[in-house]
């Protein structure tokens, strides 16, 4: 006789419900600072449970955030998680088991929050990828400037599994960060894909091993805050406010943020510093 439970439905996702007992740590999510401070590492701190999102580790993510983009001396974030399985696995689904429906929107609205707080970092903020990034964690790593991946990480879009439509951005990144089908297709049936293949389609930027993808992605944080913060903020600004703009306003956009580089110190410095065959020292961004 055949168990009417058994099912083979979640075996594809690698993961399950995260322990309903265990310690927890003191802090969900560290932030240390490297390259004399002006870079920031944060790191999602529950590897016991996949390093899914509470409410509370939500909130302590959003103030970090904040923290940093006022933080002038930060000029770039890496965004990583705890232990060697898990990046993220997204929205802890035990917390959310027990919730009222009231309880769900509320977190709902501070998950928001922290995602919007994400995109509209003007700093440069990089995912690097340690292995699962599901749901909620695929979309923080989608919400970052580009991603940096582990040969072991994989990117999912379970939410129809479990009856809702993604809502943290995957229904908007993904069909820009692949083509428009497979989006599609990881969005209906929740299937994962392989670091391999978000990096053969253009979602990953590099490949590295699971040892190795922080450190990679930190020596192109080191690489970006040694330049000026003022032209690399600025330019990611006319990226972002340009996409999808005619060409004409996006090259308006872009020249606005161009000749606001050419009046400031930082043109004079890197210019003088590039033909007295030196390292130029820049100013923390003052916008």
């Amino acid at each position: 006789m055949t168990d009417a439970t058994a099912t083979d439905r979640w075996d594809s996702l690698d993961f399950g419900p995260p322990p309903s007992e265990g310690d927890e740590p003191d802090e969900s999510v560290l932030v240390d600072h490297v390259a004399d401070g002006r870079v920031a590492v944060i790191t999602l701190n529950r590897p016991h449970a996949d390093n899914a999102i509470t409410t509370e580790m939500g909130v302590r993510l959003t103030e970090i955030l904040e923290g940093i983009a006022v933080t002038p001396s930060i000029r770039v974030a890496v965004l990583t998680g705890a232990g060697d399985r898990a990046f993220s696995v997204g929205s802890d689904l035990r917390q959310r088991n027990a919730m009222t429906k009231e309880q769900w929107l509320r977190q709902r609205q501070d998950f928001d929050r922290t995602l919007y707080t994400l995109r509209q970092l003007r700093k440069p903020i990089i995912a690097a990828v340690n292995g699962i990034a599901y749901g909620g964690g695929s979309e923080l790593a989608q919400s970052t400037d580009f991603i940096i991946a582990s040969d072991n990480a994989t990117f999912g879009q379970p939410e129809a599994m479990i009856g809702l439509a993604a809502g943290g951005g995957s229904p908007v990144f993904l069909p820009r960060l692949l083509p428009p089908g497979r989006a599609l297709q990881m969005l209906m049936t929740g299937d994962p894909i392989t670091a391999q293949e978000a990096y053969r389609l253009g979602m990953v930027n590099e490949i590295h091993a699971l040892s190795e993808v922080v450190d990679a992605a930190l020596r192109i944080a080191a690489k970006i805050a040694s330049n000026s913060p003022t032209a690399v903020q600025a330019v990611k600004r006319a990226v972002h406010l340009g996409e999808g703009q005619p060409i004409e306003q996006a090259i308006a956009i872009m020249m606005e943020a161009h000749w606001r580089s050419a009046v400031h110190p930082d043109r004079s410095e890197g210019v003088g510093a590039f033909n007295d065959g030196r390292d130029p020292s820049f100013h923390d961004a003052d916008y």
